[in-house]
């Protein structure tokens, strides 16, 4: 067992992931271009065991009520997970995979097991959170943060996608529960999707990344000067409130993303 960075190889496709880090991918490279924002707090990590913000850190489940950690005042937001060190269970040549075991101040034990699995022309993230114990409820979701463009002087990237609807953002940046029309640019908003996440990244004459999941919801971001970010999930943000999907003894909860990406 190790925390040390592990790198899969497939083609000229190279990924890294920094368990040590919240097992976040910390470098996608193809072809020697780096696709992901460097950086500790960048790269891609995983949000478990919830999505975006929780308001006030607080969700209700049954009759109890469970306080957060505030690490976003007046909110708490994307989980433990990318702060956590995990352990790596296995790794091939174009596979590895990923534990850690939640513990306080999540009220529940249980565990979450990360696949990170490469082909030539593909990146596939899959999480599972499982319980031997009481049931819980509980949300998967990624955080990539793409670079906004792929190299010095290069074109900025383009985001394409079609959403049923958008989840009305209040002033505390969470939905107000009113869904709308798609808004233009700049977004920090969740969609829905109900058919699965679909989006497409292209940066004109370099490469086009398509991101898929069958996840019906995404939070697209592209408010920073540097990356832009689309992250597929398993609820809107706040969603262990307004949404949640349950692990049980006989069901974990389980998500996955794929990023498929072309030259032109």
């Amino acid at each position: 067992m190790t925390t040390q960075e592990t790198t899969l190889t497939a083609g000229d496709a190279e990924v890294t992931v920094a368990p040590g880090n919240g097992c976040r991918v910390s470098s996608l490279r193809i072809a020697g271009t780096e696709l992901l924002r460097q950086g500790d707090r960048y790269g891609c990590f995983p949000m478990v065991p919830w999505c975006g913000r929780i308001r006030d850190g607080r969700f209700r489940d049954g009759g109890r009520t469970y306080q957060m950690p505030l690490n976003s005042p007046p909110h708490a937001i994307h989980g433990f997970g990318r702060d956590a060190e995990w352990t790596t269970a296995r790794v091939t040549d174009t596979e590895a995979v990923f534990t850690y075991d939640l513990t306080e101040p999540w009220p529940w034990p249980g565990r979450v097991t990360q696949i990170v699995a490469l082909t030539e022309d593909a990146l596939t993230l899959s999480i599972g959170i499982e319980t031997y114990r009481d049931s819980f409820p509980a949300q998967i979701g990624w955080h990539p943060w793409f670079n906004r463009t792929l190299r010095d002087g290069g074109s900025a990237v383009r985001i394409d996608f079609d959403a049923a609807w958008q989840e009305e953002r209040g002033d505390d940046h969470l939905p107000t529960g009113n869904r709308i029309d798609v808004r233009p640019q700049p977004w920090d908003d969740c969609f829905g999707m109900p058919d699965g996440v679909d989006v497409t990244l292209t940066w004109p004459g370099e490469l086009a990344v398509n991101v898929t999941s069958r996840e019906p919801w995404a939070v697209v971001y592209d408010e920073q000067e540097a990356a832009v970010c689309v992250e597929p999930q398993t609820g809107p943000p706040n969603g262990l409130n307004t949404a949640p999907r349950l692990v049980t003894p006989v069901e974990p909860l389980e998500a996955s993303t794929t990023w498929t990406w072309r030259r032109p």
